[in-house]
């Protein structure tokens, strides 16, 4: 018997490092090959890592929410024959936490005897993985004891949002992983024993618990994006309200003659083609402020994000070169992009280099946002809640579709009377679709 040492393999183009957020496997799983060990994070790309060879899990050499540098070991098998590991290149821990912490301070110190040869090494609770694929489990006890009062469940946070969604009190589940904590077959297993002894009990009670969430994966990358964006951009934020009606008419008379090469058109292809031409009067606003170096990049393409909120997330997948697609290709793309993005397949080229972007909430009936600039963008356009509303129209109040647009733009490049303007020629055109239509 051997060992052998599964490094963190390239994961992307001029990607040095990557953020470990899930682990597949634990210590003593049997896996094979092409067996998925662990998830790695990095640009808000998800890649999962497979076993090249046979064997069993010695070792694993980060926690969920670490940093990994590419090219650092991560697992280390017992396999059949010689392995890949000589006297003189003993693995290592992979991992680097951004926040150090003194509890690690000793981490060096035990890393060799981790990696000794051959010898087990009991995974801390803290790092088990949710779930372990293509090993069985014994399944949960059918009549879990409730916890005592107070007791906290071990349990990932994955584990208990599933828990949340499915009305679950985690103290009535009897965990089946090490030190009782519940993996996800527990949830499953419990939830089949048939509602009315899987939901939450209905009686009023104090609830004083504290529920750590580590914040890894896409969270992390949305909070420090966010972060940058309201730490250096001053904002201004300008909201104008749209007489949609004609839009809406017109829209409706395009759906009605189907054809199988034009998808259904929403308002986004229309507000899309809007932008392109309000952006050729004003080229600034379809540009990226380098902060560092004092320069803006104004670019000729237009490649707008749509941002998307999805199970993990949001996402913002790029429509590019809006410039050069019609109203229905418009429409396809943003389709297939969004198809993409909520089944996590998006690439990371699909999902980076927008120019511009637009965030719409107005199916959750807000009227007025705040949209926070997508760094290093200077300029982000809000679609608020479409509503029927009586509007004097000289003689009499009649119905109109109304709807506002919140649009926010980077104040240190874009004067608030350049941002108004904007604003007012894309409102011009939504207001009279035919415009769209028209080359300047």
């Amino acid at each position: 018997m051997g060992e052998y040492v599964i490094k963190l393999p390239d994961v992307g183009e001029g990607v040095a490092e990557a953020e470990l957020v899930e682990w597949s496997v634990k210590v003593g799983d049997l896996v094979r090959e092409d067996t998925v060990l662990a998830a790695v994070m990095t640009d808000k790309a998800t890649v999962e890592i497979p076993s090249p060879v046979d064997g069993e899990i010695l070792w694993l050499g980060a926690e969920i929410g670490d940093t990994v540098a590419i090219g650092s070991p991560i697992v280390r098998l017992k396999v059949a024959g010689e392995g890949n590991v000589t006297a003189a290149a003993e693995a290592k821990p992979a991992a680097v936490s951004k926040a150090e912490e003194p509890a690690k301070a000793d981490v060096a110190k035990q890393a060799p005897a981790a990696a000794a040869p051959r010898e087990p090494v009991e995974a801390k609770p803290a790092s088990v993985p949710a779930a372990t694929k293509n090993v069985s489990r014994p399944s949960a006890s059918i009549g879990g004891a409730p916890r005592p009062e107070g007791e906290k469940p071990l349990a990932s946070p994955a584990v208990r949002l599933r828990a949340r969604e499915a009305g679950i009190d985690l103290r009535q589940v009897t965990g089946t992983g090490p030190a009782g904590r519940i993996q996800h077959e527990d949830i499953e297993a419990f939830l089949s024993r048939g509602p009315q002894t899987a939901r939450l009990a209905t009686g009023l009670s104090r609830n004083e618990s504290v529920e750590e969430i580590k914040v890894i994966g896409l969270r992390r990358k949305i909070a420090e994006k966010m972060k940058l964006s309201k730490s250096r951009i001053p904002h201004i934020t300008y909201v104008e309200e749209v007489d949609v009606t004609a839009l809406e008419d017109l829209r409706a008379a395009l759906n009605k003659e189907k054809r199988a090469d034009r998808p259904k058109l929403t308002l986004l292809p229309f507000l899309m083609r809007a932008m392109v031409k309000a952006i050729g009067e004003q080229p600034l606003l379809n540009s990226l402020f380098d902060d560092e170096a004092g320069v803006i990049h104004q670019h000729g393409g237009i490649h707008i994000g749509i941002a998307a909120q999805t199970a993990n997330g949001l996402v913002v997948p790029v429509v590019k070169h809006a410039e050069a697609r019609d109203l229905w290709d418009c429409g396809a793309e943003v389709n297939r992009l969004a198809e993409a993005a909520k089944t996590g397949t998006a690439t990371r080229d699909e999902l980076s280099g927008s120019t511009i972007t637009i965030t719409s909430l107005g199916a959750m009936g807000g009227v007025v946002t705040t949209p926070v600039i997508n760094h290093p963008e200077v300029a982000i356009i809000g679609v608020n809640k479409m509503m029927v509303r009586p509007m004097w129209d000289g003689t009499q109040f009649v119905p109109r579709k109304m709807m506002n647009l919140s649009s926010s733009f980077d104040h240190r490049i874009v004067d608030g009377w350049d941002a108004a303007v904007f604003v007012q020629r894309i409102k011009a055109l939504l207001e009279t679709p035919a415009l769209i239509f028209v080359d300047n």
